[in-house]
């Protein structure tokens, strides 16, 4: 496991030639932070991979994806439904498509009723085929169990009912899976290098998509990349971590209250 090198501002060419031998390329994000999408777009723009994996699609989303919206913001974020999807606004994530427009796009998102059932069913269960190549079968060692727990509980700002915490755990590992089978597939598509844009959680090294990678398919060369905030970083281990200005943004806690 790599320790993170600090990284500020723009990513220094040593940072992106890397980046350039490896594989696949996990671009981690704090999810509303505009200059965390710039940054990823950038790095994309010099990489110019030959596909990009998508935490915030789906695998039919990212099927309408063509040349033909790819390049208008508008009709791309239309075809995408993506102000119904929950997440930030499009502007921010416009310039990654557009970066290496020649790129095939993928899907990894895990549906909110996919997820549902997901948690009835076993994430291993659902997950099918390759469940235990892709780690799912395997209970996660009882200090890490705890440290996810309490992470999920911190995030959700200390409201959830405990009886929910190892269910979601079991959704963030079915989530790293399916970003990690993904990634695979793209790589077998479309070739190399694949970049992944996803948040923080499923980029970190130690046991985010890398690991999974490293699980399912330890011959793949992978690069992970952590953002942070000034006076933030990102929990985890990356190979290399940038940093940018705090978001602007209202108390998340507020919902909660």
């Amino acid at each position: 496991m790599l320790a993170a090198a600090p990284v500020w501002a723009a990513l220094p060419e040593a940072v992106l030639e890397r980046m350039r031998a490896a594989q696949v390329v996990v671009l981690g994000e704090v999810h509303d932070n505009p200059a965390h999408h710039a940054a990823q777009a950038a790095a994309v723009e010099a990489l110019q991979p030959a596909a990009l994996v998508f935490e915030m699609l789906t695998a039919e989303q990212a099927a309408q994806v063509t040349p033909d919206n790819r390049a208008d913001a508008a009709a791309l974020a239309g075809a995408l439904d993506w102000v119904d999807s929950g997440w930030p606004d499009f502007a921010m994530y416009h310039p990654v498509f557009t970066a290496a427009p020649g790129a095939r796009v993928y899907g990894a998102a895990v549906p909110r009723d996919t997820a549902r059932a997901a948690m009835q069913e076993g994430v291993a269960a659902h997950f099918g085929a390759g469940a235990g190549a892709f780690g799912l079968r395997d209970p996660l060692p009882q200090a890490q169990q705890e440290a996810r727990e309490a992470m999920q509980m911190a995030a959700h700002c200390d409201a959830l009912p405990e009886a929910m915490l190892p269910g979601m755990v079991a959704l963030q590992r079915l989530r790293d899976a399916q970003l990690a089978r993904t990634a695979l597939r793209a790589l077998d598509e479309a070739g190399a290098p694949v970049v992944v844009i996803t948040g923080n959680g499923h980029a970190r090294r130690d046991w985010g998509v890398p690991a999974v990678l490293e699980t399912a398919r330890p011959e793949v060369s992978v690069f992970a990349l952590g953002q942070g905030e000034a006076g933030m970083t990102p929990e985890g281990s990356f190979d290399a971590v940038s940093f940018a200005a705090p978001a602007e943004r209202p108390d998340p806690c507020e919902a909660f209250e």
